[in-house]
């Protein structure tokens, strides 16, 4: 069951209030302030863990706020039977006592049970004269999950707890762990494999139907790293017919230096049940004899850890993802879609994020409106596999028909047949429209072609015709697409199939035929057995048209049990022990408060988020930083800067990096970032990128503009973007309002394909806002070392709204140099308030008036004679059906661009 937003809420009748009045009168601390009951002697281990439930009675209630510690809020379930509440500790263990804090609405007959994977239950205690209140339970049971399944409601509305809290003990102690299985889902290698249907991975896999064999000869290895140095205390191999002889169970700490803590020369096949003693990361069976002429095979490999304290990878994707089945009927699925939307319509700074996932197959009838900080996604391996009958909608009805704040919102890896042949995505800046396969037209306008200010696409195909009307600027890439219908400002496409062709500024098209570096980003999918794998793509080079056209798209699959899977409620430190362990990280929707620097150091680590998890750090802490290393994959995050000021929300690569990463770069993939607008906010830079070769995928970068907090003292904030890697490459590059540079690039060969920039909306007069004697600051700024350099695409817009006397002195900045280029360039005042007299460096003419035209360049330095003077009005093919007029960029509220 869906979320329902608190406004949805059936209002609570007489007779409820009379109950709680009543409970309160006999029991007033019980329900207004639950005491803490006394504790066990083991601690409390359920606290802040991840908590999930069969429903929720509406998007105030959710499961975590029975784990939260706080006994002011509460999880209450919708009306029916059954229901149930169940916490994930990350770990085996053992369970003493359970504590039940109950709102007025309580069970009458429940149980508690334990399990070791989420899916079969052992019940530990049960009841059916339950009488609320506060049910202290000793009990004696084993498990990583415990729930609480009420089967009879004692009232007429749903269960309710204000806290659910779990006593016992995970690890510390020196028993071995034999419920756990440490070598599931880890990498492995082998010296050899028989065949492709016998890899190495076949024999963690959890499959007793799936082997590694070797090839037929001596010696031969199968190795597994379990992520972390562990103490190890038994071994399990399950042979096939072909198992060994004489072999030796080692372990390693570096996968160099091996120490053998088993061996035998009389191996006799079957299952092999090992006590063993010593500690690595890394295991092996290294095998010196086989029993028959084949190679070593093996179904499964097991190994049992001693002393506890290992986080698990995998796990559930918590209540604020949604996941949708072709079984389900359309009325069930669009009444949640509704809710959500309802709730997210207008929540342009609220603290609810959520993920729409469809199950692969097709869906009728349904129009997912997509709201704020909501991504609607498919779950197959392409995005043929999830087929919608009807509509992916983004309009701009709450803001009066004004897309130009519809931020924070993403649609996925799903082909969409839309009702009236045209799919409506109405976005401004942060709503990626990625592998998506849209049979039809693609409008970029809100409903009554009010105003559109920025977006992208990418891996996509639109059969039909792209119709930005009154879009000002949008970056497509590798995608395939039937024609465009007009450009206003700015429309940039590299390695589009079907563009047009360059003829910026009139129409406004700037085509690059291939995109020299790009990749698509690390997406969820359900494999063939129903069980969820991270896909990560592989880099393309020179790309043209979408990745999946023709075959699927190349890379590789990662197991959701190698991923940490953060909720929120996780502690940094505890992200921090996931990540070096080993796993990856997958972010589910939510706030994330970052206590301390989550730090990245492993090559080819994937940090994912879903549905907009917000990243908030504390105390002026770094959010994240990334080592320099090979290959780690940023995507699906939003870094909110905190009050106090932060010197860096995101770091790529240490200070001074210098090794190569060309082979296998960084990549930072929608990846957003903003200074206030949600609350007080201050942050120096917002993204700092030390790496060489790292690539730059669709980032935002916001000093807000409106919302709380927000003021030229208030949301202080240097520049968004310095770039001090050389090769790096940035594609969709989207900076907004910073105080000095918005964007100072320090590397060397370094490409913007598509720049979207406004200037600070509020300096409080020139003399506020000085660089040394030039009013104001660039948006982009190529240092003066740099001697190579090229940008395709940029503009940059002035509204200053503080003091519109305003005369910035040029939009972008660098040197005069034969490897500095630039192809299609230009400046604009929004209605006049305020002007930029050049458009870069002291080339161009004077972007001013209230008519809102543009200046253009087409190239510069200057070698095809263009001049920088402002552009013509809109030719007639840019202008939409009944004779409208592409929109000049006048604006109300916030501007023209966010």
């Amino acid at each position: 069951m869906s979320p329902v937003p608190p406004h949805l809420s059936p209002p609570r009748p007489p007779l409820r209030r009379l109950l709680a009045l009543l409970a309160t009168l006999l029991a007033t601390v019980a329900l207004v302030a639950p005491p803490s009951p006394v504790r066990a002697a083991d601690p409390l281990i359920s606290q802040g863990r991840p908590t999930a439930a069969s429903s929720v009675e509406n998007a105030g209630t959710p499961a975590s706020n029975a784990t939260d510690g706080d006994t002011g809020t509460r999880w209450s379930s919708a009306f029916d039977d059954p229901q149930w509440i169940q916490v994930d500790l990350g770990a085996t263990a053992t369970v003493s006592r359970v504590t039940l804090v109950w709102e007025a609405a309580y069970a009458r007959s429940y149980q508690v049970q334990t399990s070791t994977d989420g899916a079969a239950w052992t019940t530990v205690f049960s009841t059916t004269a339950g009488d609320g209140g506060t049910d202290d339970l000793t009990v004696s049971g084993t498990g990583r999950y415990v729930r609480m399944t009420g089967t009879a409601r004692a009232t007429a509305y749903g269960y309710s707890l204000w806290e659910f809290q779990v006593y016992g003990s995970t690890g510390g102690g020196t028993g071995c762990d034999t419920a756990t299985n440490a070598a599931q889902g880890r990498p492995a290698t082998a010296s050899s494999t028989e065949n492709a249907g016998t890899p190495a991975t076949a024999a963690v896999d959890g499959s007793p139907t799936t082997r590694w064999a070797s090839a037929a000869s001596d010696p031969q290895w199968l190795q597994v790293d379990l992520g972390s140095v562990r103490t190890l205390c038994r071994v399990v191999l399950s042979w096939e017919a072909a198992y060994g002889r004489a072999y030796q169970i080692q372990t390693s700490t570096d996968g160099a230096a091996w120490t053998t803590v088993y061996a035998t020369t009389t191996g006799d096949g079957g299952t092999d049940t090992l006590t063993v003693s010593g500690s690595g990361r890394y295991l092996r069976m290294y095998g010196t004899a086989r029993a028959t002429g084949w190679g070593y095979s093996l179904w499964e490999v097991t190994v049992n850890t001693a002393g506890g304290g290992t986080i698990p990878g995998g796990g559930s994707l918590g209540p604020n993802v949604l996941t949708f089945d072709p079984s389900m009927s359309s009325a069930s699925i669009q009444s949640q879609l509704d809710a959500v939307f309802r709730t997210q319509e207008s929540n342009q700074f609220g603290t609810q994020r959520y993920a729409l996932m469809f199950k692969p197959g097709d869906y009728s009838g349904i129009n997912a409106q997509i709201g704020f900080y909501t991504s609607i996604m498919g779950l197959g391996r392409n995005p043929g596999d999830v087929r919608i009958h009807g509509d992916v909608t983004v309009d701009a009805g709450w803001f009066n028909g004004n897309a130009t704040q519809n931020f924070w919102r993403s649609a996925s890896n799903m082909q969409v047949f839309p009702s009236a042949g045209f799919t409506r995505w109405a976005v401004s800046q942060a709503a990626p429209f990625r592998r998506m396969d849209i049979q039809g037209d693609l409008n970029l306008a809100p409903n009554g072609y009010g105003w559109a200010s920025g977006g992208y696409i990418a891996d996509s195909r639109v059969t039909g015709v792209v119709q930005p009307y009154s879009q000002q600027q949008w970056y497509t890439r590798d995608s395939n697409v039937g024609g465009y219908l007009n450009a206003v400002w700015n429309v940039t496409n590299s390695g589009v199939v079907g563009a047009p062709a360059t003829s910026f500024p009139n129409p406004a098209y700037t085509t690059l035929a291939q995109t020299p570096v790009s990749r698509d980003i690390p997406y969820l999918y359900l494999d063939g057995s129903g069980n969820y794998q991270v896909f990560v793509p592989s880099t393309r080079t020179n790309a043209s048209g979408a990745s999946w056209l023709g075959g699927a798209t190349a890379g590789t699959s990662v197991p959701l049990s190698q991923f940490y899977v953060a909720k929120p409620g996780d502690s940094a430190a505890t992200i921090n022990a996931a990540l070096a362990q080993g796993l990856n990280l997958l972010f589910t929707p939510g706030i994330y408060p970052v206590s301390q620097t989550i730090t990245v150091n492993r090559p080819g680590t994937v940090v994912l988020g879903v549905g907009y998890p917000t990243l908030i750090p504390q105390n002026g802490v770094t959010a994240m930083s990334v080592a320099d290393v090979d290959g780690v994959r940023l995507a699906g995050l939003l870094f909110d800067a905190g009050p106090t000021n932060s010197p860096v929300l995101l770091q790529v690569g240490t200070a001074g990096s210098a090794a190569s990463h060309a082979a296998n770069p960084t990549s930072i993939q929608d990846v957003f970032f903003r200074i206030g607008g949600a609350g007080a906010g201050k942050a120096t830079t917002s993204l700092v990128v030390n790496q060489n070769d790292a690539l730059i995928d669709h980032i935002w970068a916001w000093r807000a503009d409106h919302g709380t907090g927000v003021g030229w003292t208030v949301n202080t904030a240097d520049t968004g973007l310095i770039v001090n890697g050389n090769n790096v490459t940035a594609l969709g590059l989207f900076v907004e309002h910073y105080q000095r540079y918005e964007v100072i690039w320090n590397g060397g060969n370094g490409r913007i394909i598509f720049f979207q920039n406004e200037l600070p909306y509020d300096p409080p007069s020139a003399s506020a806002w000085m660089n040394g004697s030039r009013v104001g600051y660039a948006a982009v700024k190529v240092a003066d070392a740099v001697s190579t350099f090229e940008g395709w695409g940029m503009g940059s817009y002035c509204y200053f709204n503080v003091d519109p006397t305003i005369a910035a002195y040029h939009g972008f900045e660098a040197p005069i140099k034969s490897g500095v280029k630039f192809h299609s360039l230009l400046t604009v005042s929004l209605g006049g308030n305020g002007s930029i007299t050049h458009v870069i460096n002291d080339t161009g003419g004077t972007a001013q008036g209230t008519n809102t035209v543009p200046v253009n360049l087409v190239s510069y330095p200057d070698r095809t004679g263009a001049a920088g003077e402002p552009a013509a009005p809109a030719p007639a093919h840019d202008r939409g059906p009944g004779g409208y007029a592409t929109p000049n960029g006048e604006t109300t509220g916030n501007g023209g661009a966010g």
